[in-house]
């Protein structure tokens, strides 16, 4: 079947696959926004351990999202892979020092013989929420405003020196807090995953303080999430945009690229003023109707949102990571791609995605199939964080 299909389509495929996953990675963040919560909505260490033990029923896919996005970007775009995570490593080195103490803060927090203590441990599942959200949504916002890179596949045939990608700054991709505009992205999705950590919360937690707390919370976190989401897009529709020539792959600025995208492609456009709806949907619920299941609205919200975000970074002739060094040199999914036998392989084993889809849906719900409650906590037969 998908021999049959173009190079192009098969990028195009594995582009809509990526953005999937992004999605899906962003809401999956809820864990990390629940964890900078710790302290905000517990206020005994029981409360504090009902928060961590409800969010440790869900960190590890989290994390295997992030890994199964790197991966399939790896496998689909290598360019991108190597120019990236190869250049501003040093993004990419605090990320996974981030996700490195939040599994060692799980895994030993409740431990016997704890000498660090258990705030220890609670003060790095807050650093792991606040460095793992800002810094991700930093680097996404390069895929909007560019980076650093220089990109000459030449080099190949160098022997001491084959590396095709180089980065042109000493600071490796920590230059990208210059630019508000990533900076805002990188809010947004620290608020928004704050906005799902309380949802999570208090769909999964049966305590009537932390649900008090909860609500108050929400609006102080629901507030500068709409700020910086809303700065992030009015400023993305109106800006300069990074396009290019399909048939040349001549690469230009377009005025309002990202606005035309959005109208270009209709579908896209339902898709992010669905999700926008979701996500207030959610929020609202939550706060004046009081519904605990504000999760599921904001959570699928946030899906759709952000996977139309990741279309009309990458589809539509749009260069999904524009170089600042030389606009020429920037990464297209047609220039980046791996090669059509590679991308055809690889989709036979994309079709198994719906399999492990489903396969999570049943496992959350087994472990979610009631809210967790103080009691649960003396219980001895369950796995306490």
């Amino acid at each position: 079947m998908f021999e049959t299909f173009s190079i192009l389509s098969l990028q195009q495929y594995w582009w809509v696959i990526i953005s999937v996953l992004a999605s899906l990675l962003v809401f999956m963040m809820f864990v990390q926004g629940g964890q900078t919560l710790i302290y905000t909505l517990g206020k005994t260490e029981t409360e504090r351990s009902l928060i961590v033990n409800t969010l440790g029923r869900k960190w590890e896919l989290t994390f295997t999202t992030l890994v199964t996005f790197g991966g399939a970007f790896f496998a689909s775009f290598p360019l991108f892979y190597s120019t990236s995570f190869g250049g501003a490593y040093w993004v990419w080195m605090a990320i996974l020092f981030a996700f490195v103490i939040q599994a060692i803060s799980y895994e030993y927090r409740s431990k016997p013989n704890n000498f660090l203590g258990k705030r220890t441990f609670e003060i790095f599942l807050l650093l792991n929420g606040a460095l793992g959200t800002i810094l991700i949504g930093t680097a996404v916002g390069t895929f909007f405003n560019g980076a650093m890179f220089s990109v000459d596949k030449l080099n190949i045939t160098n022997i001491y020196d084959s590396a095709i990608s180089r980065w042109m700054t000493p600071a490796h991709g920590l230059e990208a807090v210059l630019n508000f505009h990533n900076v805002a992205l990188g809010l947004a999705v620290f608020f928004l995953a704050r906005v799902l950590g309380i949802l999570y919360i208090v769909n999964s937690v049966d305590d009537a303080e932390i649900h008090n707390r909860a609500r108050k919370q929400m609006i102080y976190n629901a507030v500068p999430f709409l700020v910086f989401f809303l700065y992030f897009v009015i400023h993305l529709l109106l800006k300069q945009g990074f396009a290019y020539n399909p048939e040349t792959g001549e690469v230009f600025m377009e005025k309002y690229k990202y606005f035309h995208n959005l109208i270009q492609m209709p579908v896209v456009l339902i898709i992010f003023l669905a999700g926008v709806v979701g996500v207030l949907a959610g929020i609202a619920r939550f706060l004046f109707c009081r519904s605990l299941s504000g999760i599921w609205f904001s959570g699928a919200g946030t899906v759709l949102a952000v996977l139309a975000l990741f279309l009309i970074a990458g589809l539509n002739n749009t260069a999904y990571y524009p170089s600042l060094h030389n606009l020429q040199e920037s990464l297209t999914i047609e220039n980046s791609s791996s090669s059509h036998y590679t991308l055809t392989a690889m989709s036979y084993v994309s079709l198994f995605v719906p399999v492990v889809i489903t396969y999570i849906f049943f496992v959350w719900r087994a472990i979610n199939n009631k809210p967790i409650k103080k009691a649960d906590l003396e219980d001895e037969n369950s796995h306490i964080y």
